[in-house]
């Protein structure tokens, strides 16, 4: 370790130059900082010279966001476009029940307040899209992505790769995470290294469940983001082996934690520019169901409540046991997604007995599942079926809001 740079032998160089000096304020706060060999006073001046854009005020940026403001970089950007929510509170531990409804950018950046007030916080309560996000990401000198979804996960990456921007990288499902560092343009002797070396394309929308459809134990989000804030001070200040080049795999339930090496790609060709418009999502196509009708939730109501005899639909839940277990349509039959084909495939299968009573109408939590489902059911030769527009998710904000949502 060189007690003058900050950097380690034979490691990546700092990220920044320091600022000249710390005020006696900060050399009290961040005192634990200098007592430490891999930091000290040149490191924390590093941080402090230091502007960090964080994509998400969620599960992954409320630790990111507090450990990087109470580390004292001196700047820090986040962006997001929702809004706190009851469900949130479970991971989202920088948010609190009197911040319910306010965005979550300006609830982060006023509790960053109480906790670092030195630390300069730049609220943007927009979405991050192709048309925005070169010009946000200038005067920054690192990326933490947070980001809950594919396509913001790869808009990121490939605007870092343009702007040779080092990006922190993580997500979460359930009870498993994944961990890296990307660079496309890192000192030598470095390899850079992308997220479309790892994983060239995004999966197909809607072949994964979110968060909100599978869960996740809000534990994880406070020990993945805690190591991105750690990833972000070292390759700050210069201290120990950054995880470029290299991907954490974790299992919380298992409690296991391995590390893979991730090499370039020499076929793949470099990302050059972004899609000229906000709403092409890097690669990530919107799935185009064949031939799947849908029924808005009020249209859908008013079949429900016609009279006896007038042919009723029949709900059909493909959503996860967990999810039917937090909010449900009623009456509704079940019959999780992975299970469809099998059923659909057996005439005393429940969905069978189900399309003899009335046309089946499919829902799940926001649409996407239960037009995969129609199209099951469709080539199976049920005839009539369609999809609940919105899902649970439209229900719930237009006929039924005693509902919980999540």
């Amino acid at each position: 370790m060189n007690p003058v740079t900050g950097g380690p032998a034979g490691g990546l160089p700092p990220l920044v130059d320091p600022v000249p000096d710390l005020t006696a304020e900060e050399r009290a706060r961040y005192s634990r900082h200098l007592l430490l060999g891999d930091i000290g006073d040149v490191g924390q001046r590093r941080l402090r010279a230091t502007s960090v854009f964080v994509v998400g005020a969620g599960g992954l940026g409320a630790p990111v966001l507090m450990y990087l403001a109470a580390a004292g970089v001196g700047r820090i950007t986040v962006i997001d476009d929702d809004e706190v929510d009851l469900g949130n509170l479970q991971r989202q531990v920088i948010h609190s029940v009197p911040a319910i409804g306010r965005p979550k950018v300006e609830s982060a950046r006023d509790r960053l307040a109480e906790l670092a007030p030195g630390v300069r916080v730049d609220a943007v309560h927009s979405r991050l899209d192709a048309l925005n996000i070169s010009s946000l990401l200038e005067g920054h000198d690192l990326v933490v992505d947070g980001s809950d979804n594919f396509a913001t996960r790869y808009l990121v990456s490939d605007a870092c790769e343009i702007a040779g921007i080092p990006v922190i990288w993580g997500t979460i499902d359930r009870f498993r995470a994944q961990l890296a560092v990307f660079w496309s343009r890192p000192p030598a002797p470095a390899a850079a290294v992308t997220l479309r070396d790892l994983y060239p394309a995004p999966p197909p929308p809607g072949s994964v469940p979110s968060c909100a459809e599978a869960g996740v134990v809000g534990a994880l989000c406070g020990t993945v983001g805690s190591m991105m804030a750690m990833e972000a001070v070292k390759l700050i200040t210069g201290s120990g082996r950054s995880l470029l080049g290299r991907l954490v795999l974790m299992d919380l339930l298992e409690t296991t934690h391995r590390t893979v090496t991730i090499r370039p790609d020499p076929s793949r060709s470099p990302v050059t520019r972004l899609p000229d418009g906000a709403d092409d999502s890097c690669g990530v196509r919107p799935h185009d169901p064949v031939d799947v009708p849908t029924v808005s939730a009020t249209t859908l109501a008013a079949e429900l409540a016609g009279p006896a005899g007038s042919g009723a639909p029949v709900l059909v839940d493909v959503r996860g046991a967990g999810e039917r277990s937090i909010a449900v349509i009623d009456p509704s039959v079940w019959v999780p997604l992975d299970t469809v084909g099998e059923d659909a495939a057996d005439p005393t299968g429940v969905l069978g007995r189900s399309a003899a009573r009335g046309p089946l109408v499919v829902y799940c939590k926001s649409g996407v599942r239960s037009a995969r489902a129609a199209e099951i059911l469709s080539a199976a030769g049920f005839a009539g079926v369609r999809s609940l527009e919105g899902g649970i998710d439209a229900w719930t904000r237009d006929v039924d809001p005693s509902l919980p949502g999540y």
